[in-house]
């Protein structure tokens, strides 16, 4: 491994200290392009109006229609964080802003993984009628969804897409749905200045939007309103469990829900969800919601139903929270130890046809097994991803929508293998090979027929050693340089912790000459260090670890608040080293 030193504008750096940044915040900031004080206001007056959002406005409208006039409408939800997170926004915000007018008639369906698929199917579309809904509102999906759309439509139902992803591409040019409403701001022509908002973050607008409309026809006026600021912890836990980039108008969306889950004004689900996660909401951050929350309600949908996890963000009886959460809880266990089997069996399968652990050889890998789960294949392949540094893809039987018999696999990838196009590469190389298939750059996924697994392999690996020199599979990771002595406190571990950090925006991590005086395994995989960084005594962790280290050696590592003994103290948390 390479530790790269991540570059500080000084200019960048200076200003921001001069507005009253705290001086190793303004270095961490200006690293990562931040230029103006002005980014660091964290107000909702700067968030962009929701009319910039294409679509919104007849979003509104349509919405408005629909509460005046008592119709009903059922919200086709997504199986995962994301797409829990936006279905229980738009729920409690359609309740919300309906009831002035005594309206409560919203509904919702949450697709099931194996049987379902993704997205609107002409199946899903004819629940959501039987529900007797008038309106479809998809939330985190629908963007793809031609077929399901055409059929909502001819069935009589008026659609509204709310979605983030792209559209589908057709002969090279984007195809969207028919005949309906759509608020995207990946959807051509959308002038909005985030092209990154999370799902849930594009149902928030669009209730912004509904409201501005409300307000327009007189139901309230805006001193006499309902507040949507209550849906922002939910709003601030899908954006960041869905990984989208925290630019400055997503990185405004979470501050805002962690400061009102830190004053401890959250649904009763979130706080059940934390408390179950050990995790105090008055120190709750980015990497609470991304690494103990998010996983809980995410291993509803891969095992289980998230209409489990829904009914847990919708509920306001802490009892039933709390029943609730101990169920997510349980599934989640269940989830970490079906992908340490597959991790296992993964990493056997890769010794068995000689290819590597370590990354040498192989410039992408795929993997299947019949015991493989479908609902996990995306984390074995993340996990894996990680520890190669190579594009992985895994795959598990399952089941079209007909029954018969395929093969559906995840893929993670690497910075310079762009995964979406090097599946529609390996489409149109292999006509029929891929049943179905999507994603970005970093994840997507397919479908295969059952014996569609030894071509699709060669075909992946072929791309990959194509698309990727021996320099991009190098691993690399970016450090933010060498942290001062008088900063190896808790008390800077507990400022970095609360801010708001995540993808494009990432968590700090520093790196310096450290001088190993110890070193243990704890629990069969985890090294214990005892270390002297500049000057200090500092005890670290490096988790996933066993490989001894040598006497000096350059470490990269998160700053970590913890207590010992009744006593406060910061320690290192090991990322990598160099030797």
């Amino acid at each position: 491994m390479t530790l790269m030193p991540r570059a500080v504008p000084p200019r960048a750096a200076w200003a921001l200290q001069q507005a009253g940044c705290d001086a190793l915040l303004a270095r961490l900031y200006a690293a990562r392009g931040v230029q103006t004080p002005d980014e660091l206001d964290d107000a909702l007056h700067h968030l962009p109006p929701p009319d910039r959002l294409l679509g919104a406005r007849a979003a509104g409208a349509l919405l408005a229609d629909a509460l005046q006039q008592g119709l009903t409408i059922g919200v086709v939800a997504d199986y995962d964080c994301d797409g829990a997170t936006a279905c229980a926004v738009a729920v409690r915000g359609l309740r919300a802003l309906g009831q002035p007018l005594g309206w409560d008639r919203v509904r919702y369906v949450v697709p099931d993984r194996a049987r379902d698929g993704y997205g609107l199917t002409p199946a899903l579309a004819e629940r959501v009628r039987a529900l007797g809904a008038d309106v479809l509102v998809t939330v985190d999906n629908g963007i793809a969804s031609l077929d399901g759309v055409a059929h909502a439509r001819a069935r009589g139902l008026q659609v509204l897409i709310t979605d983030h992803h792209l559209p589908l591409q057709i002969d090279g040019q984007p195809r969207l749905p028919a005949d309906c409403v759509i608020v995207n701001p990946n959807q051509p022509g959308c002038p909005f200045p985030s092209k990154a908002l999370a799902g849930v973050g594009v149902m928030f607008y669009v209730l912004l939007a509904l409201r501005a409309e409300l307000r327009r026809r007189g139901v309230f006026s805006s001193q006499h309103q309902p507040r949507l600021d209550g849906l922002l912890p939910l709003v601030a836990l899908g954006t960041v469990a869905d990984v989208v980039r925290l630019d400055v108008h997503n990185r405004r969306l979470v501050a805002q829900g962690l400061k009102r889950i830190r004053a401890g004004v959250l649904p009763a689900g979130l706080a059940a969800l934390l408390a179950v996660s050990q995790r105090a909401p008055a120190r709750a951050s980015t990497f609470d919601l991304g690494f103990a929350v998010a996983p809980r309600l995410n291993a509803a949908g891969r095992l289980h139903d998230m209409s489990l996890g829904i009914e847990c963000l919708l509920t306001d009886d802490p009892a039933r929270a709390h029943e609730l959460a101990q169920q997510l809880d349980a599934i989640n266990r269940q989830r970490r130890n079906l992908e340490a089997q597959m991790r296992e069996q993964a990493l056997l399968q890769l010794a068995e046809r000689e290819l590597p652990t370590d990354a040498d050889q192989a410039a992408a890998v795929t993997l299947f097994d019949p015991s493989f789960h479908e609902g996990v294949v995306g984390i074995v392949a993340a996990r894996l991803k990680d520890r190669l540094h190579r594009p992985v893809f895994v795959f598990a039987p399952a089941q079209l929508d007909d029954g018969t018999p395929c093969l559906k696999g995840s893929g993670r990838s690497i910075a310079g293998f762009h995964l979406r196009d090097a599946l529609d590469a390996i489409a149109k190389q292999h006509p029929g090979l891929l049943l179905r298939f999507g994603g970005h750059a970093m994840a997507a996924g397919c479908t295969l027929s059952v014996d569609g697994w030894a071509t699709f392999d060669a075909a992946l690996r072929a791309l990959a050693s194509a698309w990727l020199d021996a320099d991009m599979l190098q691993r690399r990771l970016t450090t933010d340089g060498a942290l001062a002595s008088e900063r190896l406190h808790p008390d800077t571990a507990d400022l970095l912790e609360a801010q708001v950090w995540g993808q494009g925006f990432a968590a700090p991590i520093f790196s310096d000459e450290a001088d190993v005086l110890s070193q243990r395994l704890v629990g069969q995989h985890h090294l214990a260090l005892r270390l002297r960084v500049q000057g200090q005594l500092m005890d670290g962790i490096w988790f996933g670890h066993s490989d001894p280290l040598p006497a000096r050696v350059l470490l990269a590592y998160r700053l970590q608040s913890d207590e010992w003994q009744g006593a406060r103290r910061a320690r290192l948390v090991v990322e990598g080293a160099q030797t």
